[in-house]
């Protein structure tokens, strides 16, 4: 390892190969016979230590040290000095510029061990000083980092909000347009909102797009499925637990609740919940009050319940699986999410946004006969079971641009069973009408405007008829 440095200055050239030989064995010593030399040496040279004579000629080692630590401010000064120089040292003292005094004649040991404490002090100061620059640049790193969070954060809450925008739901049949007509009026009020139709209906779209379309979109949204845990579980995930109130409880936890101070819950299955949980549940939507697992205080929270469920929750009050109390507190704006079957003409539309979603970079067409089968099946699984069609008939595929019947399941394919195939008459038409579009797009190669024609329509109603439909090509 490198020697720490250490300047010695004095006029006599006796006490300077003294203070050499002494110091040499552990630093490189440098010297110089004048404040003068010895400053010009600090403008070349970084030292640890400067052992500094006070009586030399020109220039005091007090008056020294001040202009030397200008150039060095780090480096640890020692005065030589006698008994008559007290004021002179007692005033370098309080200027902060002399660590140590040593008083002539010195002893060897000692000046050693205070060059020593000298050196050390300057590491330390080193040390600090490294670890400061450090912790300056973590701070640095970190305020970077937060920043960039706070950036993603807003552009992923953006790209939620855009993405649950009004505007963007899927779906125009008059089924939908009422639960469209009533979603606006709720939007922009804290109202407790209960959606209740079949499993897969979309419940959950239609929550998220309220939440991120009113006025508490820029709060979190959070969701849980109240059938997915045992009650004991439930608790603790909605209201949090205190450190050590059951087993596994290793640490203070907040709950969905509070997570969701400012924003919305939404309360998935509600209908699933036992007795003792809905009396917790009607207090947190009566008071705004929670009170975590294991704690004896009340906790304040400002949140917005929706709430939503596949069951008849009156009949359930009516068999007392279901308070009554608490339904009427989350039943005061209840919107019915229609099931696929009873708005069959959106299964194009359903059909070309999950073509689009998981094939985008393919041009993927759906024939006439394969939408025909899929607009003539009952989807009992609703809106995810036609999302689950889709994924597999794209699978399916494989690198192909068209999805035929054949590559349907066969519960999709069993609904055109004989007998069936005549349908009624709008079904019919609205089949034939599919069917010209489609092969007048495949005679012209795509051009709308020659298809159009063909068709004798305008060109905007055959855009029309081709999005209604999802028609790609």
């Amino acid at each position: 390892m490198k020697k720490p440095r250490v300047l010695v200055v004095d006029d006599e050239p006796d006490i300077l190969d003294s203070l050499r030989l002494t110091l040499e064995a552990d630093y490189e010593v440098l010297t110089a016979s004048s404040g003068r030399e010895g400053l010009e040496v600090l403008r070349r040279e970084d030292v640890a230590v400067m052992v500094v004579d006070q009586r030399m000629p020109e220039m005091t080692g007090t008056a020294f040290l001040k202009q030397a630590l200008v150039l060095a401010p780090k480096a640890i000064g020692i005065m030589l000095t006698g008994y008559t120089d007290m004021d002179a040292l007692i005033a370098a003292v309080n200027a902060g510029q002399v660590y140590r005094y040593i008083a002539k004649p010195w002893e060897a040991e000692e000046l050693k061990m205070d060059v020593r404490r000298g050196v050390e002090r300057h590491e330390m100061a080193a040390e600090l000083d490294r670890r400061y620059e450090e912790i300056l640049r973590l701070n640095r790193a970190l305020e970077e980092a937060r920043q960039k969070l706070e950036q993603e954060n807003v552009q992923l809450r953006h790209a939620v909000q855009e993405r649950y925008r009004f505007e963007g739901l899927i779906g125009q049949s008059p089924a939908m347009e009422r639960a469209y007509d009533l979603v606006e009026k709720v939007l922009h009020t804290n109202t407790f909102v209960m959606l209740t139709g079949e499993t897969g209906t979309g419940k959950e779209i239609l929550a998220r797009c309220i939440h991120f379309n009113g006025a508490r979109k820029e709060g979190p949204f959070v969701t849980q499925n109240c059938g997915a845990l045992p009650p004991e579980l439930l608790e603790s995930e909605l209201f949090g637990h205190r450190k050590g109130a059951f087993t596994g409880a290793v640490e203070d936890r907040p709950g969905l609740f509070e997570t969701a101070d400012g924003g919305t819950v939404f309360l998935d299955e509600i209908g699933e919940t036992s007795p003792a949980m809905q009396v917790r549940l009607l207090r947190v939507l009566q008071d705004g009050e929670i009170r975590r697992v294991g704690e004896s205080t009340d906790r304040k929270v400002d949140v917005r319940a929706i709430a939503a469920t596949n069951r008849d929750l009156r009949a359930e009050v009516r068999e007392g699986r279901f308070r009554e109390d608490l339904y009427f507190r989350l039943n005061v704006f209840p919107i019915e999410v229609p099931p696929l079957r009873n708005r069959i003409e959106d299964v194009p539309a359903l059909t070309a946004h999950f073509l689009g979603t998981y094939a985008p970079d393919r041009q993927v067409r759906i024939t006439p006969g394969a939408m025909d089968l899929l607009c003539r099946y009952a989807w009992p699984g609703n809106v995810r079971e036609l999302e689950n069609e889709v994924q597999r008939a794209l699978l399916l595929a494989g690198d192909t641009d068209r999805i035929g019947p054949e590559l349907l399941s066969e519960a999709v394919r069993e609904s055109a069973a004989p007998g069936e195939l005549e349908g009624t008459l709008k079904g019919e038409v609205t089949r034939i009408e599919r069917e010209m579009i489609a092969e007048a797009l495949a005679r012209t190669r795509g051009n709308r405007t020659h298809a159009a024609r063909a068709l004798g329509i305008s060109r905007w109603g055959l855009v029309q008829k081709i999005e209604k439909y999802g028609i790609r090509g």
